[in-house]
């Protein structure tokens, strides 16, 4: 009997852009693609911190590359991608949150958290799939996304609108681009302790309702989501896309 190849999670001799690189989940997501062996454009609007970040890969003889990028600027967006060959992988996690009653939102914060969280999304989507379609390359085209894309959250309607917008997004996408073998899927954590989070997570009364939600019991780390975004990148979920991968620890469950 022959036993099937188990598809590889390496991605080795690939090219990855990852916008939202020098904090957060963006950076467990850069450095998880590095370590799988993919060269690495961390995207960014600080600078210091991505030539930070840099360096620290290559103390681990990791390939990464800064590329100071404010992805809310399409014009830009698309100058840099049409600049470079086409990436094979895509893992956006810029992001930003508003959390106001929905009574108390701004049209200011309304377009800040849309500008980025969907608008910014979107457009980076196209351009990046439009140099994978030219080529005649697949691709994988990871968002993240919350599981706020999936329910309602206490003071963020602004921020579920946008993520549940982004999911709408991708499921079109996907249709679209299928027949050009590229791929978009999302990932959805929970609360995951990073520093956007930490406010929310200092109010004891919400940090109790957050926990009260996750199943598993506890607040979510930045190593929680490393591995999802590997999978999605990689030949091992060759035949996923237009999906959402929950990384809530049972929070969609009821």
């Amino acid at each position: 009997m022959q036993l099937p190849k188990t598809p590889s999670l390496r991605l080795d001799g690939r090219r990855a852009l990852v916008p939202g690189a020098s904090s957060g989940i963006g950076l467990g997501a850069a450095t998880a693609l590095a370590r799988a062996g993919a060269k690495v454009c961390c995207v960014g609007r600080n600078a210091a911190r991505l030539d930070a970040l840099c360096t620290a890969f290559d103390t681990e003889g990791l390939t990464a590359e800064a590329l100071p990028l404010d992805i809310t600027n399409i014009d830009s967006v698309r100058k840099e991608l049409a600049s470079r060959p086409p990436f094979d992988i895509v893992v956006n996690s810029a992001g930003l949150a508003r959390h106001t009653a929905a009574l108390d939102t701004t049209p200011e914060n309304y377009d800040s958290v849309m500008n980025i969280n969907l608008r910014a999304a979107y457009f980076l989507s196209t351009a990046a799939a439009e140099r994978m379609i030219n080529a005649g390359r697949p691709g994988s085209i990871i968002h993240v996304s919350s599981q706020m894309g999936h329910v309602g959250g206490i003071d963020r309607s602004v921020y579920c609108a946008s993520k549940h917008a982004l999911e709408g997004m991708m499921k079109a996408m996907a249709i679209e681009w299928g027949k050009h073998d590229i791929r978009i899927n999302t990932i959805c954590p929970t609360f995951i302790r990073t520093p956007l989070s930490e406010q929310t997570l200092a109010i004891p009364e919400r940090r109790a309702w957050i926990e009260s939600n996750i199943q598993l019991g506890r607040i979510g780390e930045i190593q929680d989501i490393m591995g999802a975004v590997i999978y999605l990148a990689s030949d091992a979920a060759a035949l996923v896309t237009g999906t959402a991968l929950m990384i809530d620890g049972g929070w969609t469950a009821e």
